[in-house]
């Protein structure tokens, strides 16, 4: 008779976010922003965090669905719509590209070029507002909120009482518009262009909707969720470009080396940051520190880029799929020969128990594909995982995988490995400690390891007494 599966399998990555949002959320550094009356309204205990992978795939845990306004991470979005509508060139001759090393706020121009210095400071913002197409600034912000509505996969709107708190309290963005249009970096009244920049900082978002847009970043403009592109791939560079050199202004420089992905801030709370070709991640938590950046954003940033080794410098060895091959022991069967009722439970049964060859550098966007391809499967019962043709497994991915070792223990499944060459977490002297249930068998010889797995199998769903199961022999 079948034994049923106790537990439908969770990710172990949902476990782990789980378990950061818990330790984040003791934090009570900073403070929420005031300069703009509307945003003094928000909870410093509101906290989300949201990681979503270049193929679609988003996890989630804390305030990931309440509404914020996107503020200045509106920036490099407006920048990439800017570059569709006029080209590069027109674009640089208007703001540069340079670091300023200075607040987001601060009144400067290039003293040469007379230019911004970049468009994630809010002189460059407001200039790149100007050059969206369109007749009227009306028509350009409506351009605007479209093109920010298709990276995140639905129609976003602005939140009115917070556009008109920062028309009333913005002096010094209108200091800033004067600025530009003295030096002719404007070339028209500012006040239309400030009314369209003041809107696109009120567009409602949440850090769901930041994660896919940072993904969509990290997928070359496509929308993974939706399919929709959202900007020109040629353009993406230049957005990640500024991203990484000023998007997090006077602390560009400190994040890069501790975090290490492009990424940009907002004074409501949000932060948002890319691993091109890989994930996007998204944190919200409205307490800021004296640079405006969201405390617990910056915590849960630079402690998923180190404990995952996400720094944007530190890439796999091998371009290719972790999983080379993905078969059931229906396809492929040990060469043991099977008596008459072990043969039945393997046929009726034998899609229950999965071999999935892996291959390459195995660092977490690489195995958080394997994991999800193992989780998605309800039926699974029994799991080899071949790990012959890996070359290195990283420390997240090995945590990872030892967590997904006890999730599949206890959710009723049982997981066998072949390795040539068992890493770290699968030695003999590493077994203790490494996992909260039984060990995990380990074998050299695949033929072996897919020879327990039918044994395994057989124990479940044979009409007779099963073989006897057997562990790895080290």
């Amino acid at each position: 008779m079948s034994i049923a599966i106790p537990t439908k399998l969770r990710s172990p990555i949902d476990g782990y976010l789980r378990d950061l949002h818990e330790r984040h959320a003791e934090s009570r550094g900073g403070e929420v922003a005031t300069y703009i009356p509307e945003l003094a309204k928000a909870d410093p205990e509101w906290f989300g965090i949201c990681v979503a992978t270049a193929d679609g795939q988003l996890y989630e845990v804390g305030d990931t669905r309440r509404h914020f306004t996107i503020q200045s991470i509106s920036k490099p979005f407006v920048y990439g719509l800017a570059l569709e509508d006029r080209g590069a060139e027109a674009v640089a001759a208007k703001v540069g590209v340079e670091p300023t090393g200075d607040a987001f706020n601060s009144i400067s121009l290039d003293p040469v070029t007379g230019s911004p210095l970049n468009p994630m400071i809010n002189a460059g913002a407001i200039t790149v507002a100007s050059l969206v197409a369109g007749e009227t600034a009306s028509e350009r912000f409506e351009r605007v909120r479209m093109s920010h509505s298709r990276y995140a996969g639905r129609a976003l709107e602005v939140d009115e009482s917070v556009y008109e708190s920062e028309l009333r309290s913005g002096h010094r963005n209108r200091a800033i518009g004067h600025m530009l249009r003295n030096f002719d970096v404007l070339s028209e009244d500012p006040d239309p262009t400030l009314g369209a920049y003041f809107r696109q900082c009120s567009l409602l978002v949440d850090c769901r909707d930041l994660g896919v847009m940072a993904a969509t970043l990290a997928n070359a403009g496509i929308n993974p969720v939706t399919g929709e592109r959202a900007v020109a791939r040629d353009f993406v560079e230049n957005m990640l470009s500024v991203m990484t050199t000023c998007g997090m202004y006077d602390a560009a420089g400190q994040w890069v080396d501790m975090v290490g992905m492009p990424a940009k801030s907002g004074v409501a709370g949000g932060i948002l940051a890319v691993l091109p070709g890989q994930l996007g991640i998204a944190v919200y938590s409205p307490a800021l520190d004296s640079l405006g950046n969201s405390v617990r954003g910056i915590e849960v940033c630079r402690e998923l880029s180190r404990e995952l080794q996400l720094h944007f410098l530190r890439v796999a060895r091998s371009s290719r799929s972790a999983i080379r091959a993905h078969y059931d022991i229906e396809a492929v069967r040990s060469k043991r020969r099977r008596n008459p009722v072990e043969a039945e439970a393997l046929s009726g049964f034998g899609e229950r128990a999965c071999v999935y060859e892996l291959q390459g550098d195995l660092l977490f966007p690489a195995v958080e594909v394997v994991i999800r391809t193992v989780v998605d499967n309800d039926e699974l019962e029994v799991v080899l995982l071949d790990l012959r043709r890996v070359t290195h497994i990283g420390e997240p991915a090995e945590r990872m995988l030892t967590r997904l070792v006890d999730d599949l223990d206890q959710s009723g499944r049982s997981v066998v490995f072949a390795a040539h060459d068992p890493p770290a977490f699968l030695r003999a002297e590493r077994k203790g400690g490494a996992f909260s249930g039984p060990a995990p068998a380990v074998f050299s010889d695949v033929d072996i390891a897919l020879e327990w797995c039918e044994n395994e199998l057989i124990a479940r769903h044979s009409r007779a007494p099963g073989p006897r199961r057997w562990s790895s022999p080290s």
